[in-house]
């Protein structure tokens, strides 16, 4: 991992440096790690993105952030936390009755209907049973809710009243209309039920296929299905480009699959995703040193795990996510079996073991350059090898076909396969 060119040794304050996608200090590690001068032991690390998925990112020195905010009230609205939705809520309400409730006290005032001035008996008021401020709320809160206890209502007598009266039904009806979506669309948002879905607690390196790879666990705690689940990493490290800029938080993509012929698995049981550590992974460096986290180069990276899929109830977008750091993925470990079988007959998840860990046999071992093995074909030569059972099959029937042939070729044969 390359890092910025140091600053000189006369300057007192760490140099700033900008990148192509942050300004920091040289010195300092991307995400607050490193090894302490004395006793060498490593400093806990800033996460990116927490373990539930939240993003530890803060958002500063936004000009016009308030009126980006009101321009997009449905979305500042559903991302409001509960606490602010309620106090607005009842905020909202209750100022709507007092504000009304005001307007028909002047209206009251104006037409001369308050106790102070005494009306004559053959008076008749704009609202009946309505000479105080207090009189005035309770119409305001009965006609916006309405309640119609029945004594107080509105006469004939002030058409202005009558036009308040429907503005302030037409208001609240709106506010009501759109404060209630909110709630329900927060209630059902699929992040709720992003929470049922399990990520363990630590990666682990172990041989897979004959192949170093990264695996980690994921399970579904709901019976319901989740379909067309996909699982993405992203790496988060410093690089260097090829102009010699220094770029922090660059993100590279770590492919996970379960197996080579399944694009979207089906998990009703906990399953184990697994990147192949070879030279194409972007944590070739970091595996050629047996996954050295103690290494304040090497180890100065975050692995995001994303989660997409889709919720069978409801057919909404769910999106789940956690990260590990170079300490928390384990070199030479694998997951434990987590399914058994009752002796009903059942198969039964146990998630005593979910987040349990052994110790494999075989150490897993990163090699720098290509396996040399594959399969044999007419004359001696090789084909790489090929994991995707199509390709094998699509080479097979070419040496079938030849063979039947009876083509004999001195030359080793080189077939070019498409990407099936």
């Amino acid at each position: 991992m390359t890092s910025a060119t140091p600053p000189s040794s006369r300057s007192s304050s760490p140099q700033k440096v900008c990148h192509s996608q942050t300004q920091t200090d040289v010195l300092k590690p991307l995400l607050g790690g490193g090894i302490s001068g004395g006793g060498g032991t490593l400093r806990k690390r800033r996460r990116v993105l927490s373990k539930d998925g939240r993003s530890n990112v803060r958002i500063e020195h936004v000009s016009g952030r308030s009126a980006l905010y009101m321009r997009d009230l449905w979305t500042t609205f559903l991302d409001m936390q509960w606490r602010y939705k309620f106090f607005l809520f009842t905020a909202t309400f209750a100022g709507t009755w007092f504000l009304f409730g005001v307007l028909w006290y002047l209206m009251a005032l104006v037409h001369g209907d308050l106790l102070e001035f005494d009306p004559p008996s053959n008076h008749t008021p704009c609202v009946m049973q309505m000479q105080t401020l207090t009189g005035a709320f309770l119409f305001s809160l009965e006609s916006q809710t309405t309640i119609g206890y029945g004594f107080r209502c509105i006469t004939e007598e002030c058409p202005a009243a009558i036009v308040l009266l429907i503005i302030q039904l037409v208001i609240t009806m709106l506010m009501e209309i759109f404060i209630t979506g909110t709630f329900l669309a927060k209630v059902a948002r699929p992040k709720k039920r992003g929470e049922t879905v399990k990520f363990s607690q630590h990666a682990v390196v172990s041989n897979h296929e004959g192949r170093p790879c990264l695996m980690i666990r994921v399970a579904n705690m709901r019976k319901s299905l989740l379909l067309g689940c996909q699982v993405t990493g992203k790496l988060l490290q410093t690089s260097l480009t090829k102009e010699g800029e220094t770029v922090r938080l660059d993100q590279r993509n770590v492919p996970f699959q379960v197996d080579t012929s399944s694009d979207s698995p089906f998990l009703i049981l906990p399953l184990t995703f697994y990147h192949v550590l070879d030279d194409s992974s972007p944590l070739r460096a970091w595996a050629a040193k047996g996954g050295g986290w103690t290494d304040p180069e090497l180890a100065d990276f975050e692995l995001l795990v994303i989660m997409s899929a889709t919720v069978e109830p409801t057919s909404a977008t769910c999106q789940v996510r956690t990260s590990y750091l170079p300490d928390e993925i384990l070199w030479g470990y694998e997951f434990p079996p987590v399914v058994s079988l009752s002796t009903s007959g059942k198969y039964v998840a146990d998630f005593a073991f979910f987040d349990k860990v052994a110790k494999t046999k075989t150490t897993p071992i990163f090699n720098t350059s290509s396996p040399q093995h594959g399969y044999q074909i007419n004359g001696g030569g090789t084909l790489p090898e090929v994991s995707d059972p199509e390709k094998i099959r699509l080479e097979q029937s070419y040496r079938e076909r030849g063979e039947d042939r009876g083509r004999v070729r001195d030359t080793p044969l080189s077939v070019r396969i498409s990407n099936v």
